[in-house]
């Protein structure tokens, strides 16, 4: 009888397919072996010290260990503004248009559910992070997917973006009522500028739908590229809100910290439904991450200067191993087309023989999307010595390909 009982959201999510690579590596290290781990983007530094120095303090004080504020107190609402303001030269409520989140993946998933209602379409560029996609169909609404294009050097290609959304406008019924935009991106790395935005913007307001970006890498940019921020064009709270992290450009994951901006009635559908949920983060996780946005941003520099260095071993270190790939502008990742001799493989199979034969663990591309079939997702997260061994494991298992081949 119970088994006849059906449960309609999880109906609709695939299975997992990181999982499979998540089981295998478990099952790697009981055996005893040591698994170079890329396969999720987990920072593996310390929080600045400051900011831990400051939830020590707030954690001390009595008055600090109730309830707090599900939008978040007002003095981090504040530092979100004052941020935007620095970073971008852009002007922002701390009442009306910010709220604070559990993380940005809470926000994301929550924003979804308060503004979508059954069959609401949305459009979601194909590879993408997963939730960009699942935290609408969670809520009931339907996505549309479309190929993400880019060049050999991670820029975005602005007119076959448009083409294809276009084109989705032009065919889907009913229109779209939200399109998420995630650059710098997750998984591909892909960056693009600021026109970009203006032509979204006003596409947006012609069309009549919402924007909802997500620039959780906008300080992991290198060689001179700065992150746009979609506020950057004159109007674009009318259609857009935008989400921001901590986790990565202060090692703050697991604090789980990320906040919103943006449009007024986004930003206030969240709030309030966000009030029905949750008490807010922890108060001295707030107060600190007021200190992390407020105060000295050298750390921010220092953590940025990491990942670029192991930016530049991982890619030189494995092209000279016989995989070939490109130097990103931005983000904690290298989005690498799997090897020549081992494309015949596809993105699973290949991820799978990386960690049993080289000890290595990356993500496959097809856990995000049908268009990141071909690929796998590289994380910065193990030290530069680890990269060096991990070229080497990778030169003799691509070795052993060819010479199976022979």
């Amino acid at each position: 009888m119970f088994d006849e009982i059906r449960f309609n959201t999880i109906d609709r999510l695939p299975g997992y397919v990181f999982a499979q690579i998540n089981d295998l590596k478990l099952s790697a290290r009981r055996a005893g072996d040591d698994i170079i781990d890329f396969s999720m983007g987990n920072p593996d530094g310390k929080t600045p010290q400051h900011i831990i120095d400051k939830l020590v303090e707030s954690a001390q004080k009595d008055g600090t260990h109730g309830y707090s504020v599900s939008k978040g107190i007002y003095k981090l609402r504040l530092a979100i503004c004052n941020w935007y303001l620095r970073k971008y030269g852009v002007t922002l409520d701390p009442n009306t248009e910010a709220v604070a989140t559990l993380g940005s993946k809470e926000g994301f998933v929550h924003l979804a559910q308060a503004i979508t209602n059954p069959g609401d379409v949305v459009v979601v560029p194909d590879p993408a992070y997963p939730i960009h996609a699942y935290a609408f169909m969670i809520a009931g609404g339907n996505v549309h997917k479309f190929g993400l294009d880019y060049n050999e050097k991670y820029e975005l290609d602005k007119e076959q973006f448009f083409l294809k959304l276009k084109k989705v406008f032009r065919e889907s019924a009913p229109k779209p009522k939200y399109v998420v935009v995630n650059f710098p991106h997750n998984p591909t790395c892909v960056t693009t500028d600021v026109s970009f935005y203006e032509e979204l913007v006003a596409y947006a307001k012609e069309e009549r739908f919402y924007i909802i970006s997500d620039i959780a890498y906008a300080d992991l940019s290198f060689d001179g590229y700065e992150t746009p921020s979609i506020f950057q064009v004159e109007g674009a709270k009318d259609v857009a809100v935008e989400f921001y992290t901590l986790s990565k450009s202060y090692n703050m994951a697991g604090w789980r910290v990320g906040f919103v901006v943006g449009n007024k009635k986004l930003v206030g559908a969240l709030q309030k439904i966000k009030s029905w949920f949750d008490y807010g983060m922890f108060t001295p996780i707030q107060v600190a991450s007021t200190i992390a946005l407020d105060g000295p941003q050298e750390c921010v520099d220092e953590i940025r200067e990491k990942y670029r260095k192991r930016r530049d071993v991982l890619v030189e270190s494995f092209n000279n191993a016989g995989w070939p790939m490109e130097k990103p502008r931005s983000t904690m990742f290298v989005w690498a087309k799997i090897p020549p001799v081992a494309q015949h493989l596809g993105s699973m199979e290949f991820s799978k023989q990386l960690l049993t034969e080289a000890k290595i663990a990356v993500s496959p591309g097809n856990g995000f999307g049908e268009a990141g079939e071909g690929y796998v997702r590289i994380a910065l997260i193990e030290n530069e010595n680890r990269i060096r061994q991990a070229a080497r494991n990778i030169k003799r298992y691509l070795k052993s390909l060819e010479d199976s081949k022979k």
